[in-house]
């Protein structure tokens, strides 16, 4: 069977559970079901920071403000994709067509779009292993922990800082518990890597087609259009519409993700500051290796995602680029002058670049990404003053 998406086929079949996919019958109740579920947990995590509200407990406090941070920002991605899911169908459809297009010509296009998909495949695989090995790491440690329930003397640990509403005073119930806690935390955190793995193999998605519209710019010669049917105005012209349809695309990547990434970089930097003053806080502690386990891997997934982001914003910005250079830099001195100002429209449209942003604020580059990092520096600094 042909491919038709650059987007993986195990995410596009994920996506029903997470309340994406119009027509599905199942998908209302799966979003009933992630509001509630997640909207208990984000109240469990009130009750247990106004139940633990003293300084002697700060560094849980921490713990249970990036938990919660995460889970708000995970609830926050997928609300958006309900949102605009008729433009991610939008997308998905444009990239079906453009697979369809480049399988009726034989142009070399084909195999630009195969590399491209490939490496996506590639990329999600990889996120998603990372985000399961984060979930066990982060949880294995309280699960295998031979924790007794019916000693009041101790409060009982969980995987998140949660103060559930209601009493967990026997052994099978608080195993009963975690496991559920820790499955819920699985999949709702494959969810947020679907997310991010969607928008790097949408990004793709738009490089592989500027790629293809480079070779078409840089084969634009006189006597190969001359010698076929189209002139050099209609050959023209389809360049053009096809770099109208990969802005138009870009466009709706950066509608579905922009607050998604306000969202995103608004709760990394205290994520990032809070995960990092944990760990350097650790060392030196009796179970320095135990929290520094547990929360090395969150934080890496955390820093991960702001580059994925960043990533994703820089190659836009680069692969728009390099269309204006593409026009600029192929045959248009043998081109009639008549002719060679259609190039110009490529030129001056390529000069307002791709962009992907945070709340339409801030651009999000390789150099965003660098300015977040200081954060790490605070937490090291905070530890000095301990």
């Amino acid at each position: 069977m042909t491919r038709e998406s650059t987007i993986s086929r195990a995410v596009e079949m994920l996506l029903p559970l997470y309340g994406v996919w119009p027509g599905r019958w199942c998908v209302v109740i799966f979003r009933v079901f992630w509001v509630v579920s997640v909207m208990f947990i984000i109240f469990c995590h009130y009750r247990y920071f106004v139940s633990h509200a003293s300084i002697k407990n700060f560094f849980d406090l921490v713990d249970c403000l990036s938990s919660f941070l995460a889970h708000v920002k995970v609830i926050m991605k997928f609300i958006m994709f309900w949102i605009n899911e008729r433009k991610l169908m939008e997308m998905l459809a444009l990239m079906t067509d453009d697979w369809r297009d480049r399988a009726n010509k034989n142009d070399g296009g084909m195999s630009v779009m195969v590399s491209k998909a490939k490496t996506s495949d590639r990329i999600t695989n990889a996120i998603m292993i990372i985000h399961i090995l984060g979930v066990m790491m982060y949880s294995i440690g309280i699960i295998i922990a031979d924790a007794d329930i019916t000693d009041e003397t101790i409060e009982a640990p969980y995987i998140n800082k949660l103060d559930f509403p209601f009493r967990i005073d026997t052994q099978s119930m608080y195993r009963f518990v975690l496991i559920v806690e820790c499955i819920h935390m699985l999949v709702i955190n494959m969810g947020a890597g679907i997310a991010n793995a969607i928008l790097l193999s949408l990004t793709l998605h738009v490089g592989g087609q500027i790629d293809i519209l480079q070779r078409q710019l840089s084969e634009l010669e006189v006597a190969d259009l001359e010698s076929g049917l189209r002139s050099i105005v209609g050959t023209a012209s389809e360049i053009i519409r096809k770099h109208h349809r990969i802005i138009y695309f870009s466009e709706n990547i950066e509608i579905l993700y922009t607050y998604i990434a306000l969202v995103l970089f608004a709760s990394n930097i205290i994520m990032i500051c809070s995960l990092g003053f944990l760990i350097v806080t650790a060392i030196g502690t009796p179970d320095a290796k135990k929290q520094i386990i547990r929360s090395l891997m969150f934080y890496t997934l955390t820093n991960l995602e702001a580059f994925i982001f960043c990533f994703a914003g820089e190659y836009l910005n680069n692969k728009s680029r390099a269309v204006g250079f593409a026009a600029y830099n192929c045959a248009w001195y043998n081109l009639k002058p008549k002719e060679s100002r259609i190039l110009l429209f490529i030129i001056l449209r390529s000069q307002r670049q791709l962009t992907l942003t945070a709340g339409k604020m801030i651009d999000l580059t390789l150099e965003s990404f660098a300015s977040v990092r200081f954060t790490l520096n605070n937490a090291i600094s905070a530890r000095q003053l301990l």
